[in-house]
C-alpha cells in the first residue's frame, strides 16, 4: 500500500475546495445501533465471509459466490451478500492496487469511514467542506428501495439519514455538509422524509438521474410532485451521482469496463435532457439540480441541440408550447454542473457557465485526485479569473448547497 504524505499542501494561491462529491463507506454501526431488535438478522450489518471475484459485467459489478474465496468484510441486508471492492476504498492506494478486490475495514484508510479521520485527509488535501454520498446502501440508497420490506426499507433510509446528520456530520457540522436519501418507491414519503431533515438544516437530498430505470415512476408521471414540491419548498438541492440508476452506458455486453468508464457523463447527460424537457424546473422556479462526477465538457453542446429542438422541431417534439423558455435557460437558472478532471470543460467554462458548476474530490474512489487535488487544480484553472477560480472551488457550492459559511 502506497504512503500519503502527513504535510498538508500550501496552497495559498487557491480557495479551499468544497467538494460537493464524496463517499462514505458507512461504518459498522449506522443501522445497528439505530434499528429496532426485530430487524437484527435482515437489517443492513457487516460480518467476516468468503466471497468470490467481482466483475463488470453489462454496466455493474456482479460477485461470484465462493465459499473459498478471500475472507473478507461483507455487508448483508436481506439476500443482499456486498463485498467492499478495493476501487471505492481506493484512497492511499498505488493505483495498480485499485482493482475489484475485496478489502476490509482493517485494510482501508480510516478516512473511508471514520469522520474524524476525514477530516484529517480534508486537510491533506486543501478541502474545507465535503458533502458525502452513501456507498454500500448505493448512491441514492437504492438497496433500501428494493426490499422486500418496505417498512424495514423505510426504517434504514430513516436510520441513515440519522447517523448521516446526528453522527458524521455533527463531527464538524460546518465541513462535513449532510446529505440525505429518500424512500424512492413513494413519493409522498419522500417528500416527509425532505421535510423531517428540512427542519433541522439539512439542504441537500440524492436522488436517481432516471428512477425510472429502478423500476420507479418516471419524473413525467406526476408522481414526485410531492417530493419536487418539498425540495423547492424548503430549499433541498436534488443531488444525482451517476451510476444512481445503478447502471452504467455500455455498448457491447462484452465490453472491458473501459468503455463503461469512459461513457460516465452520458447518464448525466440523459438524465438532464429529460429534466430539461419536463416542465418540472417551469413549475418549481426554485428547485435546484446537481450533476456529481459528470464533469461539465459535454454541457454547451447537449444545451445547442436542446434548444434547437425546442425551436426547431416545435410540430412533433411533444411540447404544445408548453415550455415558455429554451431548455438552455432553465438550465442555467437551476442546474450545476460538476467537475475534477475536465481541462476542455474549463477551457469553455463561458458556455457551461460559470455560475453552474461545482468542484469534487470524489474521496475515497478511484477517480479521486486526493491526495494531489492541489497540483492538479492548479494546472485546470490556469486560465481562469480569481473570481472563476473561486466560483468553481467553493463559491457556487455554497450557493447551490445553501450553506452558511463564508
Amino acid at each position: 500500500m502506497a504512503s500519503t504524505t502527513n504535510q498538508a499542501p500550501q496552497a495559498d494561491d487557491l480557495p479551499w475546495f468544497i467538494s460537493v462529491d464524496d463517499h462514505v463507506v458507512e461504518p459498522p454501526t449506522v443501522w445497528s445501533d439505530r434499528l429496532p431488535a426485530r430487524y437484527k438478522d435482515v437489517g443492513p450489518r457487516y460480518a467476516r465471509r468468503r466471497v468470490g471475484l467481482t466483475r463488470w459485467q453489462q454496466g455493474s459489478f456482479v460477485t461470484d459466490k465462493d465459499d473459498n474465496g478471500a475472507e473478507t468484510d461483507v455487508w448483508l441486508f436481506e439476500d443482499v451478500v456486498k463485498p467492499i471492492r478495493r476501487n471505492i476504498a481506493a484512497a492511499g492506494l498505488d493505483r495498480d492496487e485499485m482493482d475489484l478486490n475485496p478489502i476490509s475495514f482493517d485494510e482501508m484508510r480510516k478516512g473511508c469511514f471514520d469522520p474524524v479521520a476525514r477530516l484529517e485527509d480534508m486537510d491533506l488535501n486543501h478541502v474545507g467542506a465535503s458533502l458525502c454520498f452513501p456507498q454500500m446502501s448505493r448512491f441514492c440508497g437504492q438497496e433500501f428501495s428494493e426490499a422486500k420490506d418496505k417498512d424495514l426499507g423505510l426504517a434504514c433510509v430513516k436510520a441513515y439519514n440519522d447517523w448521516m446528520v446526528d453522527e458524521w456530520c455533527a463531527t464538524d457540522r460546518a465541513r462535513l455538509i449532510p446529505l440525505i436519501m429518500v424512500p424512492l418507491w413513494d413519493g409522498e414519503l419522500a417528500a416527509a422524509e425532505v421535510r423531517r431533515n428540512a427542519e433541522r438544516g439539512v439542504h441537500a437530498v440524492t436522488f436517481s438521474e432516471n428512477p425510472y430505470v429502478l423500476g420507479f415512476p418516471s419524473i413525467h408521471s406526476g408522481a414526485w410532485e410531492p417530493f419536487f414540491r418539498a425540495c423547492a419548498e424548503t430549499g433541498t438541492t436534488i443531488n444525482m451521482h451517476i451510476g444512481s440508476s445503478s447502471k452504467m452506458a455500455t455498448v457491447s455486453p462484452d465490453a472491458v469496463p473501459a468503455v463503461g468508464a469512459s461513457l460516465s457523463s452520458a447518464n448525466a447527460v440523459s438524465s438532464l435532457m429529460e429534466f430539461l424537457f419536463s416542465g418540472v424546473l417551469e413549475r418549481y422556479p426554485t428547485l435546484l439540480l446537481a450533476y456529481s462526477e459528470g464533469q461539465i465538457g459535454w454541457i454547451p453542446y447537449q444545451l445547442e441541440r436542446a434548444d434547437a429542438v425546442w425551436s426547431e422541431h416545435r410540430a412533433w417534439n411533444g411540447l404544445k408550447g408548453e415550455m415558455k423558455q429554451p431548455p438552455s435557460h432553465y438550465y442555467y437558472r437551476q442546474v450545476y454542473g460538476c467537475v475534477f478532471r475536465d481541462f476542455f470543460g474549463l477551457r469553455n467554462l463561458a458556455d457551461v457557465g460559470e455560475d453552474n458548476v461545482t468542484f469534487e474530490i470524489d474521496y475515497p474512489h478511484t477517480d479521486s485526485t486526493f491526495p494531489n487535488t492541489v497540483a492538479l487544480a492548479r494546472e485546470m484553472f490556469a486560465g481562469l479569473t480569481d473570481d472563476q477560480r473561486y466560483k468553481v472551488c467553493r463559491g457556487n457550492a455554497i450557493r447551490m448547497l445553501h450553506l452558511d459559511i463564508d
